[in-house]
């Protein structure tokens, strides 16, 4: 395979798996070869056995990090710091994308960023959905009720008002107080925290007057 056939191949896709290139009657052995080959030469870049994405200025579409973590560990799902604060509920960047899954947890590091995987039990690996995060991109992320209910679940004391005070949590009216009290079921500290969250609605609407 020559390097123009695999730009070909992968025009317009933010990243690409091996398996893609093995259609038809190529050699795996030669692919792979190949493909050792370009990310040596800096051509394409890997970012773990069997995952790939151009590299600029190859590269026509930048593959956004909560799409490449979906990728990283299929069956995931981008919660956590990173989803409060792609939705404005934190004030804080966050350099590492944090993601759910029922797996094992896991750690990436790869020329995209940082990428945590956090273990969750099945029963609540639920309240995600499917949103285009940028042009051509859709990811699975948690609703914003979501990843406020995952940080609490994954930290110790995260049901306390103490805690959620500690957050700064902004940007309240894009909180759907029902769905969160949905997700928060019947554990008692999602729901002690689900009080609390919807206080603190209240409490920010008081302050800006909003409805």
């Amino acid at each position: 395979m020559k390097f123009s056939e695999l730009l070909e191949i992968t025009a317009g896709l933010p990243v690409f798996e091996t398996g893609l290139l093995l259609a038809g009657d190529r050699d795996p052995k030669d692919v792979r070869r190949q493909l050792s080959r370009w990310a040596a030469d800096g051509k394409i870049l890997q970012l773990k056995r069997g995952l790939y994405t151009l590299a600029p200025p190859y590269r026509k579409v930048t593959p956004h990090p909560f799409l490449a973590a979906n990728r990283l560990v299929l069956g995931s799902y981008v919660s956590l710091q990173s989803a409060l604060a792609h939705y404005g509920l934190i004030p804080e960047y966050v350099p590492v994308t944090l993601s759910m899954t029922t797996r094992s947890p896991v750690s990436w590091e790869n020329p995209l960023g940082v990428f945590r995987f956090h273990h969750i039990v099945a029963d609540l690996f639920t309240g995600y959905r499917v949103e285009e995060v940028t042009a051509g991109q859709q990811v699975y992320l948690a609703s914003p009720e979501k990843a406020l209910l995952d940080l609490v679940h994954l930290t110790p004391g995260g049901g306390d008002p103490a805690y959620l005070e500690e957050l700064r949590l902004q940007n309240l009216d894009r909180i759907d107080q029902d769905r969160l009290h949905q997700l928060a079921g019947d554990r008692p500290k999602l729901e002690r925290a689900a009080e609390e969250i919807v206080r603190l609605v209240a409490a920010e609407r008081e302050v800006y007057g909003t409805s």
